[in-house]
């Protein structure tokens, strides 16, 4: 993305400056994205609308301004009753009314700023330095893997891919074609010349003879003028088209809790996290699928618009979500081609003896086939107060917690209230930067 400054450039201000200025607004636009995501809603961050900046230090430009103290200045003031021409003022102390302009405490400031983003712009700051951890880089959506492919020939092309076979071959078609004598020939028809030149008699029939030999051989030395051995046309070139490879694939599974348990105010934060993350992967990525599993007792793949909008009450068992997701890899996305990420959403609820058909799932299935895994646990942070839930989350949350072995693919995040999911999202899917 690029901010164009369309404000005039009056005399005196720096080139220099304006384009510090851009820099530091565009830190500035960020920032009041994220401020304004906290107070907003999730559902509402693809929309195109005016991002408001704050003026500051950070956006004022340097400027020359003469020093009030020194120096001698002529005013006019028209119509003034209390001074004539000639009198002189005194200079205002510092503090004093005219030394300087004070801040007012309301209204809009002049270095105040709104920028008008669209859509497309906006996710672009909204989605800036966030990947999938460890992805393979050939899958991201600003690259793509291509590979030199043979394409036939051409005439023309770098005297490098010149095909000396092909050329050739087409030489030689072409002298055949039109009959062009080769060297040996023209020997021949010269060694018959003179041996019949060397005759000591000559009788008029090798007369005849000779004179049609040498008839032959002035037609042999045209044919070898007018028909080149080599020409332009039998030149032919290698050619080659750039064709996109087969590039390495992932597959994004999400899972969700839609079981009694689950309210509706923590089913809405763990849909708003997934809305987020589906805008995430469906900008970023070419190569991603989408799988989508709610679960109660039973768990069931669905399309997005069932995923996120309809209803259903119940018990929980976790595990049959994972089970669900396992007939998936092995159906349809196998380890060899495919690059699996799973997150999962849930208020931690769970029947006590599935938690270790969960852990099972996840040490022997899930978490070895996968290259990152995120668990999201939803809570009422209100309810946590009123009722004096455990803070250090669920069951489910500290069963979880006990997995080792995974630590760099598995992460455990907890959300309490709407505010808390972009934090929680940047903190999944920052970008990782490489160790110098």
């Amino acid at each position: 993305m690029h901010i164009i400054d369309r404000r005039l450039n009056p005399k005196g201000k720096s080139l220099v400056n304006k384009q510090r200025f851009i820099r530091r607004a565009r830190t500035q636009i960020r920032e009041a994205i994220e401020e304004g995501v906290k107070k907003g809603k999730i559902t509402d961050i693809d929309q195109q609308g005016r991002v408001r900046i704050k003026g500051g230090d950070r956006l004022a430009e340097p400027a020359f301004r003469p020093d009030g103290k020194k120096g001698a200045r002529s005013i006019v003031l028209p119509g003034n009753k209390e001074f004539s021409t000639g009198d002189q003022l005194k200079r205002p102390k510092s503090g004093e009314d005219g030394a300087g302009s004070k801040a007012g405490d309301s209204g809009d400031g002049e270095d105040g700023f709104q920028f008008t983003l669209s859509r497309d712009e906006f996710l672009e700051f909204f989605f800036d330095n966030l990947e999938l951890p460890d992805f393979i880089k050939r899958s991201l959506k600003k690259e793509k893997s291509f590979e030199m492919r043979r394409a036939g020939y051409r005439r023309f092309g770098n005297p490098s891919a010149l095909d000396l076979k092909r050329t050739m071959r087409n030489s030689l078609s072409r002298r055949i074609a039109l009959k062009r004598p080769g060297k040996r020939s023209i020997q021949t028809l010269e060694d018959e010349i003179a041996r019949f030149k060397a005759l000591s008699e000559k009788t008029p029939d090798d007369e005849q003879e000779l004179n049609a030999l040498i008839a032959e051989l002035h037609h042999a030395l045209f044919l070898m003028k007018r028909i080149p051995f080599l020409d332009p046309m039998d030149v032919r070139f290698r050619n080659f088209e750039k064709v996109e490879r087969p590039v390495s694939q992932a597959v994004m599974f999400c899972l969700m809790d839609v079981s009694g348990s689950m309210s509706e105010t923590l089913k809405d934060l763990a849909k708003r996290f997934f809305l987020l993350l589906h805008m995430f992967l469906k900008r970023q990525y070419q190569k991603v699928d989408i799988v989508f599993i709610r679960h109660t007792t039973q768990a069931s793949e669905v399309d997005e618009e069932t995923f996120f909008y309809s209803r259903e009450t119940g018990g929980t068992f976790v595990s049959t979500a994972m089970k669900e997701m396992k007939r998936i890899l092995d159906q349809r996305y196998p380890l060899d081609d495919w690059n699996i990420y799973a997150a999962q959403a849930s208020d931690g609820e769970n029947y006590e003896s599935d938690n270790a058909n969960c852990v099972r799932f996840l040490n022997d299935d899930i978490l070895p086939a996968c290259q990152y895994y995120a668990y999201i646990e939803v809570y009422d942070q209100s309810d946590q107060q009123i009722f004096n839930i455990n803070p250090s989350g669920s069951t489910l949350w500290r069963t979880y917690s006990a997995i080792n072995g995974f630590d760099h693919k598995f992460a455990l995040k907890r959300i309490g209230q709407p505010s808390d999911i972009y934090p929680v999202f940047r903190q999944l899917f920052a970008k990782k930067l490489d160790a110098a």
